[in-house]
C-alpha cells in the first residue's frame, strides 16, 4: 500500500543520531519519517493499530470543520446541520449494527467506550453485585478499567482461555455467581486475531434469566472484519472505533442495549442521554460517517486478506529455511481476516520491527498503546507461549488496500533481516551480551 498524497510512498528516516532522543511529543523517535524524497517504497502492515483514512473521510471531516462548525446543541441553522451531520452517523452505524440510534453513544475512541461501558455498568450494579468476569487477553483499556473497578471494592477474576485465545462458554458458566454482575470478552483479540464465540457466552449468560450478568466486548478491531450480527445481538455494551476502519482516530462509539443503565463518567450538559457530556466532535463523527458507508469496501475484501495473510505467513517459512518461525493463535481460517503474529525465538520483536522499518516494512509488536512496555505480551503469555515465543513476536496486520506486491516486500524485507539478527543474537549470547 502506498501512503497518500506522497511520491509513490517513499521514506527516508533520520540519522542514527536525530532518532536517539526524544521525539516532539516526548517519545523516542516520535515523528522521524520524512515521505517523498528518496528512498524505499513503503509497506504498511500495522492496519490493526491504525488504518490510512479515507480521501471520502478526509473529505468529510474537512467539511465539518470548514462548514458545518456550528455546536450541534444550538437552536440556530448551524448549530442544526451539525447535529445533521452527527445524527447521520448515527443512523449510519445503527444500520451496521441493526440497533436502534438511540442505542449509540459517541465517545472518544474505543478506550473510552470500554470505559465507560465497564465502569457505568459496574457502578450501575454495584448494589446488585461486584464481582465481574474478564478475559486475559483483552486491550489494556478494559484490563486497566477493571483494575480501577477492583481498587473500588470490586472482586474480578480472570477466564481461561486456550492456547489459541478462545474463552470456552461452558467454562464461564462455571464461574459465574450470584453476584456476577458484568462479564467482558473482546470479539476479536488485537494481537492473535482470536474471534471469540460471542454468540454462544451469550446464550450461556441468557441462561440465568432476568438477574443474569451483562456482556460487554470490545468490538474495535471486529468492526467491519467479522459478522457482527451475532455480536450485538448477544451483547448488551459494545465499543467500536473509527480509525480501525480507515475513519478519523478520536472518535468510537459504544453500543448499550436500551433498558441497560449506566453511571456516566464525567458530568456536564446532558449530550448523549447525559452519558457522556460534552460537544460532540462533528468532524471525528462525521468522519467515522464517511468511513461506515464504505464499509461495504472493506466487507468485500475478507476473501483478498484472508488469502494474503495466509500467502504471507507461507512465503515467510519458504523465505526463512532451518528458522524457527512460531505461528501464535488460532488457525488462519478461523482468526479475524487482518491479523497475523509470528514469533522468532531468540529475537526481541522490536529488534525485528526496526530492522524491518529499514527497509520501509512497518509493523509492531502487537497492541501499539503496549508498544513502549518491555514485558512480554500479556496475551501470548496467557495462551500459555514461553517468555522467548512471547518476547519474539510480530504483530502484521493487513488492509482492504493490502497488495500481493506488498507481501513480497515485505517477505523480502524478513528474509534480509532475520537471519542477521539472529546471527548477531548467538554472537552477542556466547560474550555474555557485551
Amino acid at each position: 500500500m502506498r501512503l497518500p498524497s506522497e511520491a509513490p510512498g517513499t521514506f527516508v528516516p533520520l540519522p542514527p543520531r536525530a532518532r536517539a532522543g526524544p521525539g516532539p511529543r516526548g517519545r523516542r523517535g516520535g515523528g522521524i519519517l520524512r515521505y517523498g524524497a528518496i528512498g524505499l517504497e513503503t509497506v504498511y502492515l500495522d492496519n490493526a493499530a491504525s488504518t490510512r483514512a479515507l480521501e471520502s473521510v478526509a473529505d468529510a471531516v474537512r467539511h465539518a470543520l470548514l462548514h458545518a462548525y456550528g455546536n450541534p446543541s444550538s437552536l440556530h441553522a448551524m448549530g442544526l446541520e451539525a447535529e445533521r451531520l452527527v445524527e447521520a452517523t448515527r443512523a449510519d452505524l445503527a444500520r451496521v449494527l441493526g440497533v436502534a440510534p438511540n442505542e449509540l453513544v459517541f465517545t472518544s475512541g474505543g478506550t473510552e467506550a470500554n470505559n465507560l461501558a465497564l465502569k457505568g455498568a459496574a457502578r450501575a450494579r454495584a448494589r446488585r453485585g461486584r464481582h465481574l468476569l474478564v478475559s486475559p487477553i483483552e486491550h489494556d483499556s478494559v484490563l486497566n478499567a477493571v483494575e480501577a473497578l477492583r481498587a473500588e471494592g470490586f472482586e474480578v477474576d480472570f477466564l481461561p482461555v486456550d492456547g489459541q485465545g478462545y474463552v470456552d462458554p461452558e467454562g464461564l458458566r462455571a464461574r459465574i455467581r450470584p453476584d456476577t454482575v458484568l462479564v467482558s470478552v473482546g470479539a476479536v483479540n488485537n494481537e492473535i486475531g482470536t474471534v471469540q464465540p460471542i454468540a454462544a457466552i451469550g446464550q450461556v449468560l441468557a441462561s440465568f434469566g432476568e438477574d443474569r450478568p451483562l456482556l460487554h466486548t470490545d468490538a474495535v478491531q471486529a468492526l467491519g472484519k467479522v459478522p457482527l450480527g451475532e455480536v450485538v445481538r448477544h451483547a448488551d455494551l459494545a465499543s467500536f472505533s473509527a480509525h480501525k476502519i480507515h475513519g478519523p482516530k478520536g472518535v468510537g462509539a459504544l453500543y448499550v442495549r436500551r433498558g441497560v443503565r449506566l453511571v456516566p463518567l464525567a458530568q456536564g450538559g446532558g449530550q448523549e442521554r447525559d452519558l457522556r457530556p460534552g460537544t460532540e466532535n462533528v468532524p471525528g463523527i462525521a468522519g467515522f460517517g464517511a468511513a461506515l458507508r464504505e464499509l461495504d469496501g472493506l466487507v468485500e475484501a475478507w476473501p483478498r486478506m484472508r488469502e494474503l495473510k495466509a500467502r504471507l505467513w507461507n512465503a515467510l517459512r519458504a523465505s526463512l529455511p532451518g528458522i524457527e518461525i512460531v505461528r501464535n493463535g488460532p488457525e488462519l481460517a478461523e482468526a479475524a481476516p487482518h491479523i497475523l503474529n509470528v514469533s522468532f525465538p531468540g529475537l526481541r520483536g522490536e529488534v525485528v520491527v526496526h530492522a524491518l522499518e529499514e527497509h520501509g516494512v512497518f509493523a509492531s509488536t502487537g497492541s501499539a498503546c503496549t508498544s513502549r512496555d518491555p514485558r512480554p505480551s500479556h496475551v501470548l503469555k496467557a495462551i500459555g507461549c514461553s517468555d522467548a515465543v512471547a518476547q519474539g513476536a510480530v504483530r502484521l496486520s493487513l488492509s482492504r488496500f493490502t497488495t500481493d506486491e506488498d507481501v513480497e516486500r515485505a517477505v523480502q524485507a524478513f528474509a534480509a533481516t532475520v537471519p542477521n539478527l539472529l546471527k548477531f543474537a548467538r554472537v552477542r549470547g556466547r560474550s555474555g551480551g557485551r
